[in-house]
């Protein structure tokens, strides 16, 4: 009994087509990527298009770039570098871009100089797009927060505490300064109300230095032997106190930076130190990051927003009136971990209506036999 001879399929990696072939039979009717192309053709672009002006060479379209940026961060790509090479060989992406290759900067700056002033009303447009498709209600919100480290220089760190002892310590080094200009004032006979030890900030203490060389320029040119040398004792002190008070300048302007918090990050000063479970050495290490709260339902998110303190438990009155300003209202149900528990949470809940189902820190100790 003879075999049937083996064949196979004819293969030729040159073959040409006479038609070019319709990327979209390649995309299955019932895959994400079509019913974000379809969410993305609904949105109101014309903040995003403020963002551009005429002139040069004609770029590419937003709402095509907006399609492939939104994709790719559904499927944990945020380099831009990677999103270009994908366009050059994945369908979906060669679909929605329509066979175009932006270069990785032409990425970098559409994120950075277009979109990015535009995410908070592109995502309240997305949310309300999944509300009319009967996707989300907006009536119910599972709330949880996670860090997310910066990448700033984690050595490059600015703490309250230190920057408070510091300038202390500066201010009674300049006081010593100010009470020896007092007294050349004070031989000077000017009133008393005018009195330098006052002077405390660096901008009264800038004041101060240029009324004093105002002064002593004139007595160097003008006054007698004694005022002349009066002058010369006032102008060393003088030129010691610029120093102090480029310094006083500084800390105060890292207590500006710092505002309510105790830190930040010399190269990322919108960044908090706070610990991280990403913990490996387990030495409860501090890192510069983010604390960022996430409000979801039915899978997708309908609330976010960063916070520069390390705990859940103070952000949630603030990221439920969040829901107020964006969507006129608050949800009827939130749910969320004992991270959230506290008198005030749970008093500020029962006032608006909203059914809480969030439990208190010591809710699983107190189920205990010893605890009770």
């Amino acid at each position: 009994m003879t075999m049937a001879k083996l064949q196979f399929k004819s293969y030729n990696q040159g073959q040409l087509n006479l038609f070019p072939q319709d990327l979209g039979e390649l995309v299955s009717q019932d895959s994400p990527v079509r019913l974000l192309s379809k969410i993305v053709d609904r949105l109101d672009l014309t903040e995003l298009l403020r963002t551009y002006k005429s002139g040069g060479t004609t770029p590419f379209n937003p709402r095509m770039l907006l399609k492939v940026v939104f994709y790719a961060y559904m499927n944990n790509i945020y380099s831009c570098r990677k999103i270009a090479d994908i366009l050059k060989y994945h369908v979906h992406y060669m679909w929605l871009s329509g066979q175009q290759s932006p270069s990785f900067s032409t990425i970098n700056r559409f994120r950075s100089e277009h979109m990015k002033d535009c995410v908070n009303s592109l995502f309240v447009q997305v949310v309300k797009i999944l509300v009319d498709l009967g996707q989300v209600s907006l009536d119910v919100q599972y709330i949880d927060g996670t860090k997310i480290e910066s990448v700033a220089n984690k050595y490059t760190f600015v703490w309250r505490k230190s920057t408070e002892r510091n300038k202390a310590r500066l201010e009674e080094k300049i006081r010593g300064i100010l009470k020896q200009i007092d007294e050349g004032i004070a031989q000077d006979n000017e009133p008393e109300t005018e009195s330098a030890t006052e002077a405390v900030d660096s901008k009264h203490l800038q004041e101060l230095i240029d009324r004093v060389n105002e002064k002593n320029k004139k007595k160097l040119s003008e006054g007698t032997k004694e005022e002349k040398a009066e002058a010369k004792r006032q102008s060393k002190a003088v030129r010691q106190l610029q120093k102090y008070q480029a310094k006083e300048q500084e800390y105060e302007q890292k207590l500006s930076t710092l505002g309510d918090r105790n830190s930040y990050s010399k190269t990322d000063p919108d960044a908090t130190f706070m610990r991280l479970k990403e913990d490996a050495m387990n030495n409860g290490q501090t890192k510069p990051a983010y604390n960022l709260q996430i409000g979801t339902e039915n899978q997708y998110i309908t609330n976010f927003a960063f916070y520069s303190n390390p705990g859940d438990t103070t952000t949630l009155t603030s990221f439920l009136t969040l829901d107020q300003a964006r969507w006129g209202r608050l949800p009827k149900t939130v749910c969320a971990d004992s991270g959230y528990g506290s008198e005030e949470n749970y008093d500020y809940m029962y006032d608006q209506g909203i059914t809480a189902f969030v439990k208190y820190n010591w809710f699983h100790k107190e189920q205990h036999r010893p605890f009770k």
